[in-house]
């Protein structure tokens, strides 16, 4: 059976090794770790103890030297606190001490062993002289006694009890030394572990890294890089184009593949040249389907057939329809011409409006005349305006007035031209001057000119207005509108006068719908504005949105101590600013200020 080295294999022979490599620094890892532990136990357990309690035992013999060194010649009582320590050093302390290191001695050596036992047996033996001196110094009496003292002093001085205190301590000082250099040479053994322990793991760390980047090479080489490129093929072949190179064939899942993929692309060429052939009206060239199966193959075979007997009826068609294109074209021609006579009637009936319209206007000489210190922005949104503004005189008092009449454009102009008039019929056929008895006659006006407010189907024609009148001599205002409110700045503060909200053009009976006269008494160096709401409404800037009344506001609060015209300037650069020469005006735009000197 013949041998392949498939994926699966590669795989898993990379794993293996992986797998091999951590397996065994695992082993050697534990072994040390094991050992280690089994040394750390000894020094915890053994040797750091038994250095400990040997050096309490050498403390516990200079101890008792000095404490029965006291009891013999310093005569006190029993209830002495060193007599006591003596007491309870000798029947408590140091058989608790004895007992652990019997103990403990179980682990050390022989030799070691023999020479605890012959400190112990001395110590027992100077214990008991100890317990001797003790008993025999018992009482103030016993200081009196010769003999006693006698006795007892010779034991503590150069004689039994001080050799046998000199010669335990010595074997006690030589057997510390012994245990100590066990102790060192146990902490030493188990540093040399870890050494061993830190080399192993890194030369194992090492061959992990060198033995997986290996793996990693030759898996990127062998595995992913072949499939990069059959990814970049098929992606290629994704977005419609057939890759140039071809994939070297191999004996593995990757060659079948491969193969398969330069058998497709093949395939796939001698399909899209067939394609070519047939779409450049080749219907005669030669393609054979791959299989049988092919049903693409046999789909563009049919297709060459139809769109040859399309062809042959598509060239009829086209013959027709030019023919019948040209007819239309003449036609169409014909209507342009008519419908360019009629534009320019049109358009040239508009401007002859527009002229009318600007002959009921104030001229601007009597504008300056009559309201000096003052200026009108007037921009309409087309050729004729929905807006138009009024400027003239009554007995002493100055009249302004700026209107918004429904819609824009040629509506709006009609609108403007009811206006003009009820408003010119009322200021020179009336008596009244106060604005608000003025717009109370031309909203009665209005509505019976357009016949609104007879039922709930009449048209809602009409005007916003803001008029105001001006006594010169005494600077007394009176405001009233119609949904446009009056601005008056004042040392840098504005008040708004607030207008009525309901528009002229609406009216029901002479008890309803009354307009408010406001009386406002102006300074030198007041400004007033009355305008409609074309300015805020302006969509623009850098998010297209409206200007909007606060913009305003602040805009008016910048310029209104600038002379009139730098004012009218300032509006203008900024709203056309606000466009940007993308937007288009959206309504009639009309501002009048008055600066009060």
């Amino acid at each position: 059976m013949h041998f392949r080295f498939s994926i699966g294999r590669k795989i898993g022979i990379g794993f293996a090794i992986l797998i091999f490599l951590t397996f065994s620094a695992f082993i050697v890892t534990k072994s040390t770790i094991d050992e280690s532990r089994s040394i750390n136990d000894k020094i915890n357990l053994v040797y750091a103890p038994s250095v400990d309690k040997l050096e309490t035992f050498n403390l516990m013999l200079v101890r008792s030297k000095m404490l029965i060194l006291k009891w013999v010649y310093f005569q006190s009582n029993d209830a002495l606190p060193e007599k006591k320590e003596l007491r309870t050093l000798i029947y408590s302390d140091y058989p608790r001490l004895k007992k652990e290191l019997l103990a403990i001695s179980k682990q050390w050596d022989k030799e070691d062993q023999e020479a605890l036992m012959r400190i112990i047996e001395t110590t027992d033996d100077l214990f008991s002289r100890h317990e001797e001196i003790i008993h025999s110094v018992n009482s103030f009496d016993s200081y009196s006694d010769p003999s006693i003292m006698l006795s007892a002093q010779n034991s503590v001085d150069e004689n039994e009890i001080d050799q046998e205190t000199k010669r335990a301590l010595f074997e006690l000082n030589r057997l510390i030394e012994i245990e100590r250099r066990n102790s060192i040479k146990i902490s030493d053994e188990m540093l040399a572990s870890f050494s061993l322990l830190k080399t192993i793991v890194l030369w194992v760390a090492l061959t992990l890294l060198v033995g997986g980047i290996l793996i990693a090479f030759f898996t990127v080489r062998s595995i992913v890089r072949p499939i990069q490129e059959l990814k970049s093929m098929l992606l290629s072949m994704g977005r419609g184009l057939l890759p140039v190179f071809r994939i070297k064939p191999r004996n593995d899942e990757i060659g079948e593949m491969s193969e398969a993929l330069n058998n497709l692309i093949d395939g796939m060429e001698g399909t899209t040249q067939f394609a070519k052939e047939v779409g450049s009206g080749n219907f005669f060239s030669v393609y054979k389907p791959l299989s049988e199966e092919d049903s693409l193959g046999h789909a563009l075979l049919k297709m060459r057939e139809d769109l040859h007997t399309n062809e042959q009826i598509l060239e009829a068609k086209v013959i027709e329809r030019t023919e019948e294109v040209v007819r239309q074209k003449e036609e169409i021609g014909k209507q342009n011409e008519k419908l360019e006579v009629l534009y320019k009637h049109v358009t040239d009936s508009i401007r002859y409006a527009k002229r009318l319209q600007d002959a009921i206007l104030p001229p601007d000489k009597y504008v300056k005349q009559v309201l000096p210190n003052s200026f009108v922005l007037f921009k309409p949104k087309d050729i004729v305006s929905g807006d138009f503004y009024w400027v003239s005189q009554k007995e002493d008092r100055t009249i302004f007035a700026a209107v918004d009449c429904t819609g824009h454009g040629v509506p709006g102009a009609f609108m403007s031209i009811v206006g003009h008039n009820l408003l010119k019929h009322v200021l020179n056929n009336t008596p009244y001057v106060e604005p608000a008895s003025i717009l109370d006659h031309i909203n009665k006006g209005v509505a019976e000119t357009l016949h609104q407010g007879i039922d709930e189907t009449s048209a809602k024609d009409g005007m916003d207005i803001a008029m105001c009148t001006i006594d010169f001599k005494t600077l007394e205002l009176q405001f009233s509108g119609a949904f446009n409110p009056l601005y008056i700045v004042r040392d840098g503060e504005m008040q708004q006068i607030k207008a009525n909200k309901f528009p002229i053009g609406f009216f029901v009976d002479e008890d309803k719908k009354k307009f408010t006269n406001h009386k406002i008494q102006l300074q030198k160096d007041d400004a007033v504005y009355i305008f409609s709401d074309g300015y805020s409404d302006q969509f623009g800037g850098p998010n297209g949105k409206k200007f909007m009344a606060k913009k305003f506001d602040e805009l008016i609060l910048q310029i209104y101590s600038l002379p009139v015209e730098e004012q009218k300037a300032m509006l203008d650069k900024t709203i056309e600013a606000w466009k940007g020469g993308v937007y288009e005006q959206v309504d009639d735009i009309l501002v009048i200020g008055v600066k009060i000197q």
